[in-house]
């Protein structure tokens, strides 16, 4: 006795083989083969169940979840694309400690970028004791900030690889998850993919400090040793 292949199961159950071969099929079933009717039934109620979670929209935050645990893949963008040259406006990392400050806490990061006419904002929060963080950023332009800046591609790249991709909503605003490594490129393709902008992103390690709750993303410095007065 012949068995038909998963991929002939598949399309039967979705109603898509060959009237011919769905006709030989189903006799096939008839004659009581328990193997393709083991295959058969599984791909039925798969279909069923796809069926009725189409009309589910996936929450964000598990599509973005989806998004930076699969598998990195090379971009498909135009081969030829003008890469604008950048301006960094702030950086909170070089940012000077308040006065009287011997050392200080910082949780992720914060730039602004300006190439061209566009502006990037940046910030990066990674998560507590986790080699995982998000990237939350803005795109705008800030000669004509009336302009929505709605589906534009956002890639993070490493190397020639995709880590992670998205699209900004209407206000120009997009965030991911991914796990960090190093030099991670953060890329906005604007006008239709004719000219990019590309980022570099901090890596930050995660460790918990001693009595303390938040991450220590820097080196602090050190406090002097107190010495208590001779007494007689």
């Amino acid at each position: 006795m012949s068995h038909y292949g998963i991929g002939q199961w598949v399309d039967f159950a979705r109603d898509l083989a060959p009237e011919p071969d769905s006709v030989s099929m189903r006799n096939h079933l008839a004659e009581g083969c328990p193997d393709c009717r083991e295959v058969e039934e599984f791909f039925q109620k798969l279909g069923s169940v796809c069926r009725n979670m189409a009309g589910s929209e996936a929450p964000e935050r598990v599509v973005r979840y989806a998004h930076a645990i699969f598998p990195m893949r090379q971009p498909a963008r135009p081969k030829r694309s003008l890469r604008i040259p950048i301006q960094l406006i702030y950086d909170s990392l070089l940012v000077p400690a308040p006065a009287g400050l011997r050392a200080s806490w910082q949780v992720g990061w914060q730039a602004l970028y300006r190439a061209g006419d566009c502006s990037l904002d940046l910030r990066i929060e990674p998560e507590l004791q986790s080699s995982r963080a998000a990237v939350i950023g803005q795109i705008s332009n800030h000669l004509l900030p009336e302009i929505e800046m709605g589906n534009i591609p956002v890639y993070l790249k490493s190397g020639k690889f995709v880590v992670s991709e998205t699209l900004s909503n209407r206000f120009g605003e997009f965030q991911m998850e991914y796990e960090q490594r190093g030099r991670l490129q953060l890329c906005v393709y604007l006008d239709n993919g004719s000219k990019y902008v590309q980022v570099p992103l901090k890596k930050f390690a995660a460790e918990r400090p001693v009595g303390g709750d938040r991450l220590n993303l820097g080196p602090v410095a050190g406090r002097k040793k107190k010495t208590r007065p001779d007494t007689q």
